[in-house]
């Protein structure tokens, strides 16, 4: 089962985000947390491909380096890119940026790295995290969605993305 939703919550999805959704939706079965107990983030990510190429990302195929999508976070000489960082799939079009994370989404706090680097990244405006709805009978789903519905109801940190679609697999 696929579980979703969009912050902030004032805001209605963006087409872009009902089509990411629908990428995961279409494959729900093969990487459903409650059936799939084994399952790695690169062979969610496999079976999300063609969904998420549908919609106009660019998606990680390997860790070679030919192989990643590199997104660049500063400029040096020549406006070349100085420092990037490496995003699962990445809609360039719409500063769109999907990250699929397993077991350590939320064990090793893979999720917040995932935000910060969200942030730091040249035109990106959208940031979508997967998560497991389950994984080893923690509910990762709930917990990132806790602390996504902590962060938007505190004035205390302002982002600068538009929107987080946060997706339970």
């Amino acid at each position: 089962m696929i579980n979703w939703v969009y912050f902030p919550k004032s805001d209605k999805p963006t087409p872009m985000v009902l089509d990411v959704v629908h990428a995961f939706e279409s494959v729900a079965e093969e990487i459903d947390s409650k059936i799939q107990k084994i399952q790695v983030s690169n062979e969610a990510l496999r079976k999300l491909a063609a969904g998420l190429r549908e919609a106009g990302f660019k998606v990680e195929r390997g860790k070679k380096k030919g192989e990643k999508i590199s997104v660049p976070v500063l400029f040096g000489e020549k406006g070349r890119p100085e420092k990037t960082f490496d995003a699962d799939a990445y809609h360039a079009a719409e500063g769109f940026v999907v990250e699929v994370e397993a077991g350590r989404g939320v064990t090793n706090n893979q999720f917040l790295k995932d935000l910060f680097q969200a942030c730091m990244m040249h035109e990106v405006h959208y940031l979508g995290i997967a998560v497991r709805n389950d994984y080893l009978g923690s509910g990762d789903y709930q917990i990132v969605k806790t602390f996504f519905e902590t962060l938007y109801a505190s004035s205390r940190l302002q982002l600068p993305l538009k929107g987080i679609l946060l997706i339970g697999y």
